[in-house]
């Protein structure tokens, strides 16, 4: 259980949390503020299977695990299905695109790339001394 919960003294880190949980929660609530837009109207087009199930389901992980990142809390656990979100996002979504050129596919997957290293990244790492990991679980390893 330690393992799951411990942190890094990773300089800056926080930055990295503040950037991801800000993108993922802008992302999840958008999903429920524009439904036909960013939520099942979305996924629709993008010819998903259950459509708006689909999209509050994901939304939902979207939103929480923003938060939880965001605070520090559980850091790693939530990192893993924003790590699931954003493989499965490259390959519905950016993989297709390769089929018009490099270039585009290039560029189109910049930011899912990203967001999924990040996840990766807080997923190898967990938080840090400025998240409530460090503050209740980590904070007597030093």
């Amino acid at each position: 259980m330690d393992k799951l919960f411990k942190t890094n003294d990773i300089k800056g880190f926080i930055i990295v949390r503040l950037i991801l949980g800000y993108v993922f929660l802008v992302a999840g609530l958008q999903k429920f503020i524009f439904p036909d837009d960013m939520g099942p109207g979305r996924f629709i087009e993008m010819g998903f299977p259950f459509p708006e199930f689909t999209a509050y389901f994901v939304g939902f992980f979207e939103t929480v695990c923003a938060l939880l990142i965001l605070f520090g809390l559980a850091t790693r656990l939530a990192s893993i299905p924003i790590v699931i979100i954003m493989a499965v996002a490259v390959i519905t979504t950016k993989l297709p695109q390769l089929a018009d050129g490099f270039w585009g596919f290039a560029h189109a997957l910049r930011l899912d790339l990203s967001m999924l290293l990040l996840g990766v990244f807080v997923l190898m790492n967990g938080a840090d001394k400025k998240s409530l990991d460090w503050k209740w679980f980590s904070g007597k390893q030093e």
